[in-house]
Order: structure tokens, then C-alpha cells, then sequence
């Protein structure tokens, strides 16, 4: 299906960010929650997240998140607080939830494994959906999911290495393992009706997995529809009118912009083109004429190595390569981590601090990723 040409696509940023003391000890955010516009709290005590509006430019992106940054930053000076663009905090044992009804089922339903995922911080990138083209839109986004690689930014989880892309195994094979439909990336589409038919199918299967926890079903109903009831990497989301992808490791600022202009330029490639979207073989392509998508099998072998080596994988950086990225462009901050052993708690609150004091700079010295 080609795309016919139009007005600008919008898009807009979530990024979550760990709040330290002065001493690299993880903390609640307090005031800094009324700091900004766009600033909330997540589920988790620790965390704080960042979200811009839709903009329909990068560079009306980034002014905007970085002006929101700036005023959160300065707050978190006088307050004594910093904000760590890392994925997982490194080396902590037990990160304290918010209580919610929300979270409590989900406990009920996911069990212990819910604890791994009380330890991860991404970033959400949405596009705006474009009508009649939403299903090449999505697909696009699923055969662009081992892009994670581009920002991960922890290889730890309690002190122990487990991979480059920590976060994102915490996520899919560990956090939701034994209900793998719930946050597994799904495979392509062929309608947006399907995607409702799937999206039923999962609320179903949550519903019952929550009544056989022992959950009240008006309980259950009460706190979830079926659109927030699954966490797949790749979404549909009606109330924003967008497709949205989930993957992403936090990260410093620059990198995030620069990952979400990527990522809409390969979906504005579709938008502002007579380029078709097809799916075959196993390398994928981005040409003037056409967006080839390899088959899911493959994205799958991609994905699982951009978790494990990220872009240290010469199979990977081709790929992603060839759908559109720069790759040269990015540098992950998880493989600054070059070390194999152990990190220690006081290591941990040292490195919080580091990283802390990077993302301040990266504020402070910001520089526009491109010129729309």
C-alpha cells in the first residue's frame, strides 16, 4: 500500500528517568512532580516520567523536552535530587510501587516475576497514525524493534551483568514470561481489525488469569481496558491517535531525540513517498521505491540480538543500516560499561551520580539533531 502525501506527521516523546539524592540513593520525586507541564509520576516511587505534546517537527520536539528538562533540573538542584538516564538502577534490591489497584492486579496476575519489571525505565515514541495506512505503519514499527539497540543504557540488573540491552530482557524474558502475549512483540498485522480481534483476545485472557488469581472481575474491569491491559512493544493507541513503540532503554536526551527523528523518518519515508511496504526474506531494506520488511522470524533473531550484544552485532548494525538509521550516530551509553564484574551498591550510587551529571550536560549543551 503506498501512502499519499499530506501534512507533516506528528510525534512525541515519554521518557522516564530514576530520581537520586545527593548521595546516588534512589528517592521519591517530591515537588519536582509540579514543576513542569508533562511531568508525572510512574508506578514505582523512584521514577519519574517526561512527556512532550505532538509536534509535528524534531526540532519543536526537542525544544520542548529539553525546555521541560531544564525546569525539572533546575528544580531537582534546589532540592538536592538528580535524574539518571539509565535503564535499571544498576544494583538495588527492591524498588518501592506506588499503590494502585492497577499495580495490585498486576502483581496478582504477573506473580514475583512482577518484580523485575519495578527495575526499568524506557522511553515511549509516538507516531502519529496516518489514515488508511495505520497497518503499514505498524508493521514498520515491529521490523523496526531491534532499534532498541541504539540507546541501550544498562547491561546490569542487581549489581550482576545480563546483557547490553538489560531493560528489555527484564521486559520479555523475565517481567512477562508466563504471560508472553502481554508483553512479547506481536507479530505483523493485516487489519486493524485484526489488531482489535488480538487485543480482545489478550483482555480476555488477562481478565481470566486475574479472576483465577483470586481478583474480583469488576475489580479487574474497573482498572484496565484491553488497550491498557497489554504491554507489547508496538501499539495502536486510540486515545492518541498514534502508533506507539515502547522498546527503548531512558537515555540521555540528544540520544532519545535522535532516535525518535530516525524512527519518524523511516514512518515519513512511507508518508511522503510512493514507496510500498512488502514483507519477505530475512535482511529488510529502505529504498526510494520501497519498504521491504523482513519476516517475523527474523525481526525476532534481530531483536535478540540487539538485547544481547546491541550494536556490538556486525549482523545488526547491517540491518539497521539498510532500514534507515545512521547507526554511526548513536552511542549506547550500556557499552561504556566495558567491565564483566559485579557492581556493587556504593558502585551503583556512584555511577547513578555519573550518569546524573551527564544528562545535566547533555541539557546544558544541547544542540539541535537536525533541521526540519
Amino acid at each position: 500500500m503506498s501512502v499519499s502525501e499530506s501534512g507533516p506527521i506528528r510525534r512525541s516523546i515519554e521518557v522516564e528517568y530514576w530520581v537520586i539524592d545527593r548521595e546516588g540513593r534512589l528517592t521519591e520525586p517530591g515537588a519536582l512532580v509540579e514543576t513542569s507541564p508533562g511531568v508525572e509520576r510512574e508506578f514505582v516511587a523512584p521514577l519519574l516520567e517526561v512527556k512532550t505534546t505532538p509536534c509535528e517537527t524534531t526540532s519543536a520536539l526537542e525544544a520542548e523536552l529539553y525546555d521541560r528538562l531544564g525546569r525539572l533540573l533546575q528544580r531537582a538542584d534546589e532540592l538536592g535530587l538528580g535524574l539518571v538516564p539509565l535503564a535499571t538502577p544498576l544494583n538495588h534490591e527492591e524498588v518501592e510501587e506506588r499503590p494502585s489497584e492497577r499495580t495490585r492486579v498486576q502483581n496478582r496476575v504477573v506473580g514475583e516475576a512482577f518484580e523485575y519489571v519495578r527495575h526499568c525505565a524506557g522511553t515511549h515514541v509516538h507516531v502519529e497514525q496516518q489514515p488508511g495506512s495505520e497497518v503499514d505503519q505498524f508493521n514498520t514499527l515491529v521490523a523496526l524493534d531491534p532499534a532498541l539497540a541504539l540507546v541501550n543504557t544498562s547491561p546490569y540488573f542487581r549489581g550482576e551483568r545480563l546483557c547490553a540491552g538489560a531493560r528489555s530482557k527484564l521486559y520479555r524474558r523475565m517481567g512477562y514470561d508466563d504471560v508472553p502475549h502481554q508483553g512479547w512483540l506481536w507479530r505483523y498485522l493485516d487489519s486493524v481489525d485484526e489488531w482489535d480481534r488480538r487485543l480482545e483476545r489478550r483482555y480476555d485472557d488477562f481478565v481470566r488469569r486475574a479472576i483465577d488469581a483470586g481478583v474480583d472481575r469488576r475489580t479487574v474491569e474497573s482498572s484496565f481496558d484491553p488497550e491498557s491491559a497489554v504491554w507489547t512493544p508496538v501499539q495502536f493507541r486510540a486515545a492518541f491517535d498514534t502508533v506507539e513503540w515502547r522498546s527503548p532503554d531512558t537515555a540521555l536526551p540528544s540520544q532519545v531525540v535522535r532516535l525518535a527523528d530516525s524512527l519518524a523518518g523511516v514512518v515519513e519515508h512511507l508518508h511522503t513517498t510512493d514507496a510500498t511496504v512488502r514483507i519477505e526474506g530475512d535482511t529488510g531494506r529502505v529504498t526510494d521505491d520501497a519498504v521491504v520488511l523482513p519476516e517475523f522470524d527474523a525481526v525476532l533473531r534481530y531483536v535478540e540480538a540487539a538485547m544481547e550484544d546491541g550494536l556490538e552485532s556486525p549482523a545488526l548494525r547491517s540491518y539497521l543500516d539498510r532500514m534507515g538509521f545512521d547507526v554511526g550516530a548513536f552511542e549506547p551509553l550500556s557499552h561504556e560499561f566495558d567491565r564483566h564484574d559485579p557492581v556493587s551498591r556504593e558502585e551503583a550510587r556512584e555511577l547513578r551520580l555519573q550518569y546524573a551529571e551527564r544528562l545535566e550536560r547533555d541539557v546544558s549543551r544541547a544542540t539541535p539533531v537536525r533541521s526540519d
